[in-house]
């Protein structure tokens, strides 16, 4: 609401682009702190870019409505594009910081995500609180009496719009889509140091042997066993004795085994999924493809050799090529790796594919106790009621989580424990209005604007041709 009154009380697209770039400085300084354990410089680059989204709606907000554009349903029209840029671009863009993520665990704004996912819920956020601010400024005498009147009338009726969104997100559940049976899965969250490995914990296989050691405490039968992200420190086939114990455990349970591997080729790195069938043969192998940059890879890395931190990232990986839909006790089962989870068209494209569930393996552990976690699984929980799929949200230390097909967590576990999550998970078929549609409130929102643009230009000529 700040950013927004100061926004409405200026009509200086300068002075909307500074507010905006304070504001997400101070917003995105909060969100993104735990990206300092990667240095200085990689927080203030990180925070300084999000940050000019909110410049670039400020800016785009003043001038919109110098032009005769304004109200809350064009701010929020406005930052719902500027948000759609920033998740992708440049690099495949950020999908962190989105507002409507806000809502993850208000279960009315959930059922609202599998209508038009995070950006219905984000242009909701804005235009209601774009609503109260233009309120403080009527009451302050912030316009003359006319546009007064005419703003009123706008705000009454975008903020009739947003509560009757909202009651509609009480009532509405995900249409066609249909429960088709459940999967026993658990999941293994192994590492309990709150810190970086030595080399000689490294070289001892500490998280091989410890993801292991939890795996042994399993009893009875699984669909599907999952080790996390970074869980095992060598690839089972080019390990034999690893692949041995691997095979070992499936055959004990009778059950299918996610594991996450460096995949190496004569010339290739992947970031990868393997999965083992019951039986022990390898039922194939899903590569990341969306990588993290300056994490997983290095743009540019020639020209910017001289920025020591980057030496962090010696290696770069290769992006996979295909979604992946495997067969997991007679379901259809999709697999994604850490970062790809926060991007909704993502997930909606393997639950398009036919993934009646989805498995995010998870590495969050150099972010330490931070916030990031929590913020993870809170995605998730949105790309759950998306697609109306449950997540199950494997984290080498936590944290763990088992969300329903509505974005509800069902299990949960602390940072830097070691843990076995056992749950019971159902799957399900059939496609949501969210699935159906994508991200059709981005579409909307540039329709609007244009519109909106259009019919304030014939009204100028309309009025400059009267006598």
């Amino acid at each position: 609401m700040p950013v927004l009154w100061v926004w409405q009380r200026t009509d200086r697209p300068g002075r909307g682009a500074w507010t905006g770039l304070l504001a997400g400085l101070a917003f995105f300084g909060a969100l993104l702190s735990w990206s300092v354990y990667f240095g200085v410089v990689a927080l203030v680059a990180l925070v300084v870019a999000q940050a000019a989204y909110w410049a670039g709606a400020g800016a785009a907000v003043v001038a919109l409505r110098r032009r005769g554009v304004a109200g809350p349903l064009v701010t929020a029209a406005v930052w719902v594009l500027a948000e759609a840029l920033q998740t992708r671009w440049p690099l495949g863009g950020l999908a962190w910081g989105q507002l409507g993520v806000a809502l993850h665990d208000l279960p009315a704004a959930r059922r609202l995500a599998s209508w038009g996912g995070v950006p219905l819920l984000s242009f909701l956020v804005v235009a209601l609180a774009d609503t109260l601010a233009d309120g403080l400024v009527l009451r302050r005498g912030g316009a003359t009496p006319p546009a007064s009147a005419g703003r009123a009338g706008t705000a009454r009726r975008a903020l009739l719009f947003g509560t009757a969104v909202l009651a509609l997100g009480l009532v509405l559940a995900p249409v066609s889509t249909t429960r088709t049976g459940t999967l026993r899965v658990a999941v293994l969250q192994g590492n309990d140091q709150n810190r970086h490995l030595t080399r000689a914990e490294i070289d001892a296989g500490y998280l091989t042997r410890s993801h292991l050691e939890l795996a042994e405490r399993l009893r009875g039968r699984y669909d599907l066993i999952v080790f996390p992200e970074s869980a095992l420190e060598s690839d089972p086939e080019t390990d034999a004795a690893l692949r041995a114990r691997i095979v070992a455990l499936a055959r004990r349970h009778r059950s299918a085994v996610l594991v996450n591997v460096i995949e190496r080729t004569a010339d290739r790195r992947y970031n990868a999924n393997r999965l083992y069938r019951p039986d022990g043969s390898l039922a194939g192998t899903y590569r990341k493809r969306h990588l993290v940059p300056f994490g997983e890879y290095v743009p540019w890395r020639r020209h910017l050799g001289f920025i020591r931190a980057l030496e962090q990232v010696p290696e770069d990986f290769d992006p996979g090529r295909a979604d992946r839909v495997f067969r997991v006790g007679g379901r259809p089962v999709a697999t994604l790796i850490c970062f790809e989870s926060a991007f909704g068209p993502q997930v909606r494209g393997v639950a398009r594919a036919g993934a009646e569930a989805v498995v995010v393996a998870t590495n969050n552990r150099s972010y330490r106790r931070s916030a990031n976690s929590a913020q993870h699984v809170a995605l998730s929980q949105l790309r759950a009621a998306e697609t109306g799929r449950p997540v199950v949200h494997a984290a080498v230390s936590g944290i763990s989580a088992v969300i329903d097909p509505g974005g509800h967590v069902t299990a949960t576990t602390p940072l830097f424990e070691r843990r076995v999550v056992e749950a019971r998970i159902t799957a399900a078929r059939g496609r949501t209005p969210y699935m159906l549609l994508g991200d059709w409130v981005e579409w909307a929102a540039a329709v609007g604007i244009v519109t909106s643009v259009g019919l304030a230009r014939r009204r100028r000529r309309t009025l400059r041709a009267r006598p």
